[in-house]
């Protein structure tokens, strides 16, 4: 964890009650997470989350000491009305068939030996009903403090079938991993590893805050059944909840969609940025250079497609800076008409964080808010705004 502290944000941590540190904020600045990928900017970052290569998986064998059950290391409530104590950089990693996956899931404490895990309608969900239809229990294994490339590979949304271990490995060219006692599934070094069953058995899950400090609703989730925890000299990694790691390790990845997504329509894009304000997810401003002027509104469509749960996109010129709000903001102002330069998608999917959507159902909006490619000159910006 040195290669973060330069940065100056303390990235250890007490928990109240426990002696060892923790590790929470290490991608909570855009340098900072260009750090964890190895990349000099966005795009070097952007094209390695995009990255479809596999990297060598080195196997060494097991470490870490057994440990009696869930209470040996610290959870976290973060907010008053948490449904419970929680884990949050928890990444469950199954393997069904012949399909592996590693993904981010919250667990909360239930009980020494169970926990519950909110699964979203993703792989390890899927893998999951397939073992439960059969009569099954699906073994996984949990790593919590698990190497940045992992981490960030695990916040990637891959096809079903590309296991997200192998994408980490292309990051450095070489991962290593260990195959854990009881069920052999491949892990990285971790401060924390958990193996057990997702069972069929359901409770109620949350509350607990998402992204947009919003507290999600109360779910049926299946219950985390252990069957042995080990310990290392890896540390642990807490996530505070809508926090901008929070935001950096969901929204980043989909920056790079986005991005991937526009550059195939329009000639060149220069910045793509999930907007703060939108918790990283919802809100999107994207600056490129155009042919012609019906390519802002192709960008606004390539940027829903990029990222499905996207609710909002401002498109810019090249000389409106999307980290600038004010600069957005003018853009809006000077170069948007809304019976010509506004696209709204009614009835689409949305996100699920959203609280405003109405049976996971939004409505979208697209602003072009930029200068007529004939009258550049009638547009230009004269001084800061």
């Amino acid at each position: 964890m040195e290669k973060y502290e330069e940065f100056g944000i303390p990235i250890k941590y007490r928990v109240e009650g426990w002696e060892k540190e923790v590790v929470s904020a290490i991608y909570s600045k855009r340098e900072l997470v260009w750090k964890a990928l190895d990349a000099k900017d966005d795009v070097e970052a952007y094209k390695k989350l995009l990255n479809k290569g596999k990297g060598k998986l080195g196997e060494v064998p097991f470490e870490g000491k057994e440990a009696k059950d869930l209470n040996s290391f610290p959870w976290v409530k973060f907010y008053p009305k948490d449904g419970g104590k929680y884990q949050t950089a928890s990444i469950f990693i199954a393997c069904y068939g012949n399909t592996c996956n590693a993904s981010f899931h919250r667990m909360m404490y239930l009980d020494n030996k169970r926990a519950a895990v909110r699964l979203v309608p993703r792989h390890l969900y899927t893998m999951y009903k397939r073992a439960i239809e059969r009569g099954e229990e699906l073994p996984v294994a949990v790593v919590i403090g698990a190497p940045s490339e992992v981490e960030f590979a695990s916040s990637v949304s891959l096809p079903f079938g590309e296991f997200e271990l192998e994408l980490a490995s292309s990051f450095s060219g070489r991962l290593e991993i260990m195959r854990t006692p009881v069920y052999k599934l491949p892990v990285p070094k971790a401060g924390v590893i958990i193996e057990g069953r997702l069972t069929k058995e359901t409770v109620d899950e949350g509350p607990f805050v998402d992204l947009l400090h919003t507290y999600d609703r109360v779910r049926k989730q299946p219950v985390l059944e252990v069957d042995a925890v080990y310990l290392t000299d890896e540390p642990m990694h807490l996530i505070l909840p809508g926090g901008r790691e929070h935001q950096y390790l969901m929204g980043y990845p989909k920056e790079a969609s986005i991005w991937d997504s526009v550059r195939k329509v329009v000639p060149k894009v220069h910045k793509v940025r999930l907007a703060r304000g939108g918790g990283m997810w919802l809100h999107a401003v994207v600056s490129i250079s155009k042919n012609v002027d019906g390519d802002a509104k192709n960008a606004i469509m390539a940027a829903f497609a990029g990222h499905p749960s996207l609710k909002h996109v401002v498109v810019v010129d090249p000389d409106v800076d999307p980290d600038n709000p004010y600069e957005v903001e003018w853009a809006i102002a000077t170069r948007f008409q809304a019976h010509k330069d506004l696209v709204i998608i009614n009835n689409a999917r949305g996100s699920s964080l959203d609280p405003s959507a109405e049976d996971g159902l939004t409505s979208k909006v697209g602003i072009d808010a930029t200068a007529p490619i004939a009258e550049r000159e009638k547009f230009q910006r004269v001084g800061k705004v």
